[in-house]
């Protein structure tokens, strides 16, 4: 189970730095790059998946804070919110848009390494 959820974990962490990159890369002329739905898709999912196994992966540990888990699980529905109304409705994406989206991505990003 260790082995299952490193990959997971890998997969997350490039879940979240292919949204991150790709909003990004796309600021100058703003749109949603291709393979950010599914980056935020494998981020969200992946995510999900690794709270469900940390009980039976670290039976011992006490660090499992369910509220982080629970503010890092909406910021990322909304940036999956973000990204497919930005995918489906490309007039609506800006630069403040993509602003807003990698905002979130870096706030999540900081609560997972900051919030023990």
């Amino acid at each position: 189970m260790t082995i299952v959820y490193g990959i997971l974990l890998v997969l997350h962490l490039l879940g979240w730095a292919i949204v991150l990159g790709g909003t990004l890369v796309s600021m100058k002329s703003p749109r949603i790059a291709p393979g950010v739905l599914h980056g935020i898709l494998t981020a969200l999912v992946t995510g999900i998946a690794m709270v469900g196994m940390h009980d039976s992966v670290y039976p011992s540990d006490p660090k499992l804070v369910m509220a982080k888990f629970g503010i890092k699980l909406v910021i990322a529905i909304v940036v999956t919110a973000l990204v497919i109304v930005g995918t489906r409705e490309p007039a609506k994406v800006t630069t403040r848009f993509l602003g807003a989206i990698a905002g979130l991505v870096v706030v999540n990003v900081c609560l997972a390494v900051l919030w023990s």
